[in-house]
């Protein structure tokens, strides 16, 4: 049985996490969950108490952002996904091993299965479960300019797919401190092409919001090519960011499959 009520290994602590302590005493599973482009760990705040009993939660902080702000972001997803999975392996140790489950949002959905891939590529790691949200699979990442775009446009791209929290960059003074990470994850996921991605053996659950202009119901079924495991989807009513207002329904979905 894992440890009481926290990470694997007492006074291990991540920049990389913000730990939301299991309910109920033992963990029986860590979920660790990766934001969306310019996202934050903070999309994740919410779910600690939506989660069932014995479900820790990991939020990835990106660098470049809040606490992060001073750190350059990755330059790739290789990058990104090689140190989130070191800081995996520092971060629960031997633990690593206990029952796992990932969610990702957007670009975070790339994270995730490539932070699976490499946990079962070194460790013989195989999550309890895959959730993605938001985005088609890698092999139909067909890349992109927008990280190129002048700042005015860059923000009115983003904000084409939904408007979460965007007034923030209408700020003069937070725009120069927040545009850097948005237009660096734009450049990352960009410039993310697989060729030929390998199928996991996960079971994987694709969900997406119905009204979301940057993924369509074929790009959650995308997903069903890249797992020997269960598929399945659920799409929610809403937009890119359907997960926010749709929160509780989306838990309530989701913890019957952890």
């Amino acid at each position: 049985m894992a440890q009481t009520g926290g990470l694997a290994r007492a006074g291990v602590r991540s920049r990389w996490f913000r730990r939301y302590p299991a309910r109920g005493g033992d963990v029986r599973l860590r979920l660790v969950g990766f934001p969306h482009a310019g996202g934050t760990a903070s999309l994740f705040h919410g779910w600690a108490a939506r989660l069932p009993r014995g479900v820790e939660l990991l939020a990835t902080q990106y660098p470049g952002r809040q606490e992060r702000l001073a750190e350059p972001c990755a330059e790739s997803m290789e990058e990104l996904a090689d140190r989130i999975t070191d800081a995996l392996e520092d971060v629960l140790g031997p633990e690593l091993a206990a029952p796992l489950a990932l969610f990702g949002h957007s670009l975070g959905s790339a994270v995730a299965y490539e932070v699976a891939r490499r946990l079962d590529e070194r460790h013989g790691i195989v999550p309890a479960r895959i959730v993605v949200s938001g985005r088609g699979a890698p092999h139909t990442e067909r890349g992109g300019t927008l990280h190129l775009l002048d700042d005015e446009s860059l923000i009115a791209s983003a904000r084409g797919l939904g408007d979460l929290g965007s007034a923030v960059y209408d700020d003069p003074d937070l725009r120069p401190l927040l545009l850097p990470s948005l237009r660096g994850d734009f450049r990352l996921i960009e410039s993310y092409r697989p060729t030929g991605p390998a199928p996991l053996r996960a079971p994987l659950t694709a969900v997406g919001g119905a009204d979301d202009p940057g993924c369509s119901l074929t790009d959650l079924l995308s997903w069903q090519a890249l797992t020997t495991s269960g598929y399945e989807h659920q799409v929610f009513p809403g937009d890119h960011f359907y997960l926010v207002p749709n929160e509780a329904d989306l838990l309530t979905y989701l913890n019957q499959r952890w």
